[in-house]
């Protein structure tokens, strides 16, 4: 971030182009690394509290970094702003050397030469495959949010078609958005504490679906402020409470020898269909169903990932595909 803010862009665009890729593979390791020392370092009842708390910083985080930088920006250019952004991470880093390695960190068995390199790759694919289940609990990652995902492309688009204002767009999707969010991840938190995993997570998943018929009600009614209230309120409040509750299942589900990599390809896994779904398909499907139909057909899409979760909970596949980071027994992994 700092080498971005010495490169002029305007002397030097293949630098400027460099030093951003290196900032976002940077970005990208570092959210793997923050998420894998989160995981290590909690208890697995505390994994409830711990996505809550990791929500709250990326959310405020983002909003506060994304606003000073702005300010700092229009008073003393780029160069100040990104030399700004760079500093944030100095607490971060401080708090990771005082706090320490994690009491619950597993090291693999150590080896040597080109096992060691295969061992790191095919280690996280293998071992967690080796759970009863895994396939089954790698399509809920796949679809779980596959209906949300798909709403979600759209919302500017009827804010746009419903006449409502940027001004009101900001009000509403920035200001009582950003509350609800951080209230449902409060509630999520506190839920996820005293209800357990598996109820708050069904939960989660079930208002997450439910969310998107406050916006085919929206189109229903029309341009109409208290309805945009209710809808993005919700909608934020569902996404609070989802994230804490399915983070902290998806964090459970890791194994403390390959924490990292594991939950780096649940994440992918849980991003990866949402990828394919794009705004010209959610567009098309408007034009041929309209925003009412358009909204009820995303809940019906979220509905298998509920029953399927409901059906791991009846079957005891949810406690069964645990890993160690979340309680459960760790399965060694066959070598490559």
């Amino acid at each position: 971030m700092a080498n971005l803010a010495l490169i002029d862009p305007k002397a030097d665009i293949m630098a400027a182009a460099i030093a951003a890729i290196l900032v976002g593979a940077a970005g990208a390791t570092f959210d793997i690394v923050i998420d894998a020392y989160r995981i290590e370092i909690l208890e697995p009842r505390q994994l409830g509290v711990g996505s809550g708390m990791s929500q709250y910083g990326w959310r405020i985080g983002s909003a506060g970094a994304g606003a000073l930088a702005l300010v700092i920006a229009a008073r003393g250019g780029w160069e100040w702003a990104y030399l700004a952004c760079a500093m944030l991470a100095l607490p971060a880093m401080l708090a990771g050397l005082i706090v320490g390695e994690p009491a619950r960190h597993q090291q693999v068995a150590v080896r040597r030469g080109l096992g060691a390199m295969l061992a790191s790759i095919w280690g996280p694919f293998a071992q967690f495959f080796m759970r009863e289940g895994a396939v089954i609990v790698l399509a809920f990652i796949l679809i779980h949010k596959v209906g949300d995902t798909l709403a979600n492309l759209t919302f500017r688009l009827l804010f746009d078609d419903l006449k409502f204002t940027n001004d009101e767009i900001a009000f509403y999707d920035v200001g009582i958005g950003f509350w609800a969010y951080l209230i449902g991840i409060f509630v999520g938190g506190v839920l996820y504490a005293r209800m357990g995993m598996k109820r708050s997570v069904l939960l989660a998943l079930v208002l997450m679906a439910v969310s998107n018929l406050s916006f085919a009600a929206l189109a229903q009614a029309g341009h109409s402020n208290i309805g945009m209230a209710g809808a993005i309120g919700f909608e934020n409040f569902s996404s609070g409470f989802g994230g804490v509750a399915v983070v902290a299942y998806f964090s459970a589900l890791t194994d403390l020898r390959f924490t990292a990599a594991q939950y780096a390809l649940i994440s992918a896994a849980a991003s990866i269909v949402g990828r394919f779904v794009t705004g010209t398909t959610a567009g098309g499907l408007i034009e041929t169903f309209g925003y009412v139909n358009f909204y009820l057909l995303t809940t019906v899409i979220a509905l298998p990932g509920v029953f399927l979760f409901w059906w791991m909970i009846r079957t005891g596949l949810v406690d069964r595909s645990i890993g160690s980071a979340g309680g459960g027994e760790e399965q060694e992994p066959p070598a490559p």
